[in-house]
């Protein structure tokens, strides 16, 4: 059994935390998933979007830490979608039931894409205030690159599944980054056959780009590149980076392909920053009560992963 899944942190975290499940559509097979902790009066919380391979508990330690601040997060799950504009129209569907006009979006890997194209499909009416992009991506033709690609959406799901375990890290990694990796494939392996990761991502891999001109209505776009091993390109990077010119990055060494799970001190100080411009706007993902609260300990964070702008 990993040491994630027994430790006190994600135990304390099951107990305390209900999962709850929405549906929003009228085909009531499409149940989104989601846990939804700190102060309701918050009405701009940061919603957490996960990997391909993740379930709304991967992002189990941003829940504790940032609603222990005061901020109000929301982690999901998403439903089977076949299709973008569905997704995102169910997506639209599901902020409305929790009565939100607009959102914080942090995004991993397909998580981030999907952020990026709900910024893209509500650019008219924006819904979406900010975005954190944790080594995302803007274009699925860099999928393109393998033989498998152009079939993902012919595969059986657990020919998809051997793939995307594929691109977790081998070889020596430190303890902290293998526990990781050992919850991540256990998340993977309770997704059903036609669970929600690979019914979202088997036809989004095909096509699916980001139009330019729609995306950068939120204010503040923030990639979060990491630089030892994980599953993006290069490429992909190199393409974040002229999407995004004058987003702030946060530089860590290390992390792999889940620094919100085994550098999640790093991650959670670096989300607090970003999130802090809003304080005392209508736009604050945290209570104002717990401003100060929140300041100190920011002060007090050590071993920030630095940060920069971007200048196109």
């Amino acid at each position: 059994m990993g040491a994630i899944k027994i430790s006190p942190d994600y135990n304390w975290f099951r107990s305390t935390v209900p999962l709850k499940k929405i549906i929003v559509d009228d085909d009531d097979t499409k149940v989104w998933s989601l846990y939804d902790a700190g102060p309701r009066t918050v009405r701009c919380p940061i919603i957490f979007l996960p990997p391909v391979s993740g379930t709304a508990d991967v992002f189990f330690h941003q829940i504790l830490a940032l609603t222990g601040w005061g901020y109000r997060v929301i982690t999901l799950q998403y439903p089977i979608y076949w299709d973008l504009l569905e997704f995102c129209d169910g997506f639209r569907k599901l902020l409305d039931d929790l009565h939100l006009d607009k959102v914080h979006l942090f995004g991993a890997s397909l998580g981030g894409f999907l952020a990026q194209k709900f910024a893209e499909y509500t650019h008219k009416s924006p819904r979406v205030q900010s975005l954190i992009l944790c080594n995302s991506f803007s274009d699925t033709s860099i999928f393109n690159q393998t033989w498998t690609a152009n079939s993902f959406w012919l595969m059986p799901a657990f020919m998809l599944k051997k793939i995307v375990l594929g691109n977790f890290a081998s070889g020596p990694v430190d303890p902290v980054m293998a526990d990781a990796i050992d919850f991540m494939v256990d998340r993977l392996k309770l997704l059903s056959q036609s669970g929600p990761a690979v019914g979202s991502v088997k036809r989004e891999l095909r096509y699916g780009y980001m139009d330019g001109h729609k995306h950068c209505d939120c204010s503040t776009a923030m990639t979060e590149p990491v630089f030892d091993q994980s599953a993006l390109s290069t490429d992909a990077k190199e393409e974040m980076y002229k999407l995004y010119p004058n987003a702030r990055r946060a530089h860590m060494k290390t992390g792999g392909n889940f620094p919100y799970l085994c550098r999640s001190a790093e991650v959670n100080l670096y989300v607090q920053i970003h999130l802090r411009q809003f304080h005392g706007t209508r736009y604050a993902a945290i209570d104002p009560s717990m401003v100060s609260a929140e300041e100190l300990e920011v002060q007090k964070g050590c071993s920030a992963p630095s940060t920069e702008t971007e200048e196109s």
